[in-house]
């Protein structure tokens, strides 16, 4: 939920993952098409891409280290953004199957070596 706190930017989340790569602009763009992310592709400052309510940034390896991250999105469709990632150069890891708590989920591994877990909720689980 995003804060209002005077510490944080009006609506933005306490926690943003950042992720550093070697090509921004390409990532910003797999976020977009993936994930349905907002938010363009900043050269002089780090990308913001919002998912849903949740805040992604993207920057460049240039004064960092390249990281990897392993992040849960929830998309509408998980069958359809992981043949989307999959289209845009991703690694299959494990395809789209039912969870036992409610989730359908896929993982998959982009071209910078960053892990997602992909999932829609289906239902509650009954536990």
């Amino acid at each position: 939920m995003p804060q209002n706190d005077s510490h944080v930017p009006p609506d933005w989340p306490s926690v943003i993952p950042r992720l550093s790569v070697d090509d921004p602009e390409n990532m910003v763009a797999f976020l977009r098409d993936v994930f349905g992310a907002m938010g363009n592709y900043n050269s002089d400052r780090p990308s913001e891409m919002w998912i849903g309510a949740s805040l992604v940034m993207v920057g460049s390896i240039i004064e960092r280290m390249q990281t990897n991250a392993f992040v849960y999105v929830y998309v509408p469709d998980v069958d359809i953004a992981y043949e989307r990632a999959l289209a845009l150069g991703a690694d299959a890891l494990e395809a789209p199957q039912e969870m036992p708590y409610g989730d359908r989920r896929a993982m998959l591994q982009d071209p910078w070596g960053n892990r997602w877990q992909i999932a829609t909720h289906r239902r509650f689980s009954d536990a």
